[in-house]
């Protein structure tokens, strides 16, 4: 059975960082993709990986601040987000697909999903 376990959420004041884990089981992926969606939002793209060419893509939102990485041996991939900002509240859902190719930026291209990670940053 196919499941992406996430963790490492919590409360955070500004300016300070967390690291989210999302640990896959059952298979690996071509893919994996860190999503967020705040109170009354839509679920937006915060950052991905191609896990064999370790190509990594992000959102302007967070480029310089987050950092998508990968640990094969363990099948978890990381997101460390450092100088966080009351904006960057909301739930973290983490993705994956094993397509060959996938437009990383859509929700809709992702098979698997985690059940998500609250990530409160007070000011």
């Amino acid at each position: 059975q196919v499941q992406l376990v996430e963790s490492g959420g919590g409360l955070v004041q500004a300016g300070g960082s967390l690291r989210l884990s999302c640990a896959a089981s059952g298979r690996t992926f071509n893919f994996v993709g860190w999503f967020r969606q705040a109170p009354g939002k839509e679920r937006e793209f915060v950052t991905a990986i191609n896990t064999l060419a370790g190509n990594t893509y992000y959102a302007d939102s967070v480029k310089g601040r987050f950092t998508i990485s990968i640990d094969n041996s363990e099948n978890t991939v990381y997101l460390q987000m450092n100088s966080l900002t009351p904006e960057d509240t909301a739930v973290y859902f983490c993705a994956a697909d094993n397509a060959q190719w996938v437009n990383v930026f859509s929700p809709r291209a992702y098979e698997y999903w985690g059940q998500g990670a609250q990530v409160t940053v007070s000011s």
